[in-house]
């Protein structure tokens, strides 16, 4: 356990930074399942307008730190993928 009155504070800092962290990762998850659910459903412009919605969460996301900027570009360009097919 922290012993010094700095290692205390950065005890405490860690945690709140965590329970942040957290939030934002349950959102941006929740916006992609909002996306995956209107990709099953077949309606291709409710994904397309899913998708549109999520990708600024998803960017700001990388702007905090909460994931890396290749992780996004994969998912978004496999989801935008998936969106687009939707029409074929």
């Amino acid at each position: 356990m922290a012993n010094t009155p700095q290692s205390k504070k950065r005890a405490r800092q860690n945690q709140r930074r965590q329970d942040v962290n957290k939030a934002r990762r349950s959102r941006i998850r929740t916006f992609l399942r909002i996306v995956e659910e209107a990709i099953a459903s077949g309606n291709q412009s409710a994904a397309a307008t899913a998708l549109k919605v999520a990708q600024p969460e998803l960017a700001r996301g990388v702007t905090k730190g909460v994931i890396h900027k290749n992780t996004l570009a994969r998912k978004m360009s496999r989801l935008s993928a998936r969106v687009k097919a939707l029409t074929a």
